[in-house]
């Protein structure tokens, strides 16, 4: 959620500072790893700042931003007016716990979907929300890419990212640093492999998975 303490731009946005820093390295990444183009669906957009970025740095694309949190979604319909760019969609609520109820399942096709910093943000059902969410909607050949901070064999990549998953379970202990093996599993019960991993700054992986 935005802290209050977060800077806002000049229509009063709020510019979140990771995704300031992030969005370049990201869509860097993605202009290598993404086809041409296609429909790009992200999951949990929060303030925008990526999905805004990514309609210009990739250009064959069309983005779809969503979220759960109507204060998020309120931001995104904004965000998306003043954009204006017709390949950057009005946001759609998604829930990915809740995938199974969801309506939206027959009305959207993404050739990939994008979902950066919420797998660790979030109870562990939001996890299995979007791998199945991905292996039910993307073609095959279809990509996921998540990013964030993650453990590997059960071990930090940093001892800052240590302090983090401590922090975050002492808020809600559903929350929590996830690691690539136990992501992986639920990925392949889902007709998803680990493609190719990505390390990013701040201590940060991309992990680009492909359904079978």
């Amino acid at each position: 959620m935005t802290a209050e303490s977060d800077p806002s731009d000049e229509n009063g946005l709020p510019l979140w500072p990771a995704a300031e820093r992030n969005k370049q390295p990201i869509a860097e990444v993605l202009a290598t790893v993404l086809p041409e183009r296609g429909l790009l669906l992200e999951v949990a957009s929060g303030s925008g700042q990526h999905a805004a970025h990514f309609v210009n740095t990739l250009p064959g694309w069309t983005i779809q931003p969503s979220d759960c949190d109507p204060e998020h979604l309120a931001t995104l319909t904004r965000r998306v007016a003043l954009v204006k760019n017709p390949r950057l969609l009005p946001p759609l609520e998604l829930d990915v716990t809740a995938i199974p109820r969801a309506g939206v399942a027959a009305t959207i096709e993404p050739n990939a979907i994008y979902c950066a910093n919420m797998q660790h943000i979030a109870p562990w059902a939001a996890c299995l929300g979007l791998f199945a969410l991905s292996g039910r909607w993307l073609r095959a050949g279809g990509l996921l890419v998540t990013y964030g901070p993650y453990s590997v064999h059960g071990e930090h990549t940093a001892e800052s990212n240590a302090r983090f998953d401590q922090s975050l379970r002492g808020r809600n202990p559903e929350w929590g640093v996830r690691d690539v093996d136990a992501l992986t599993d639920v990925a392949q019960a889902e007709s998803l492999t680990l493609a190719t991993t990505h390390t990013m700054p701040a201590n940060n992986l991309l992990l680009v998975w492909q359904h079978r």
